[in-house]
């Protein structure tokens, strides 16, 4: 894929960041890492890759809110398990909403929701946020986030060209796999401790 993707951006350098938007709507966090490490190879600009992944992440964003606003529960009771959300989650995080809305959306939005992100973006919705507001909180969170995941791609992508032995650069995934991992067993943590 990231053989066609590159080959497409050079004949079709505008074209290529429609792609962009609608995966980054899926899954926005790997493909913004897969991006920084391209930026720094050099095949794409900064910009215009940064306002793709953003407008694709931010559009995920709506869909779920107006889910949320107009499906509510009912969405949930029929496909939250596919989606490992629960009435429970939704009643924890609607009560939350009612205090810390604003904190709940922006913190949510830059930890991509350890693992409830789903569940906040559909309870902002649920909890009638107005969404000039949810938007607004969002579109801050989405350029810190954004650019956060980018750069660890990019930085990735600056050590690993760095490592010059075999060793180094088999050391260098492995701890990097590591880091991830840990990251995903936090956040899974997290989430069965706010779940308590």
């Amino acid at each position: 894929m990231q053989t066609w993707l590159i080959q497409f951006g050079i004949h079709h350098s505008i074209l290529v960041y429609l792609p962009v938007i609608v995966v980054a709507i899926l899954e926005g966090p790997f493909l913004s890492i897969f991006f920084g490490i391209l930026l720094h190879l050099g095949y794409f600009s900064f910009i215009p890759v940064y306002c793709a992944l953003m407008l694709g992440d931010l559009i995920g964003d709506v869909v779920w809110y107006y889910i949320g606003y107009h499906y509510g529960r009912r969405a949930i009771s029929r496909f939250g398990k596919r989606f490992k959300i629960t009435e429970s989650d939704v009643e924890k995080t609607e009560a939350l909403f009612h205090k810390h809305k604003h904190k709940i959306l922006f913190i949510s939005k830059i930890t991509n929701g350890f693992g409830f992100a789903l569940v906040v973006l559909m309870t902002a919705g649920i909890a009638r946020i107005p969404f000039k507001r949810y938007i607004t909180i969002n579109v801050v969170g989405q350029m810190i986030w954004s650019g956060i995941l980018l750069g660890i791609g990019y930085f990735f992508s600056e050590s690993y060209t760095r490592i010059e032995s075999v060793a180094g650069k088999v050391f260098f995934i492995i701890a990097t796999a590591v880091v991830f991992s840990l990251i995903y067993l936090y956040s899974k943590k997290m989430r069965k401790n706010l779940a308590l």
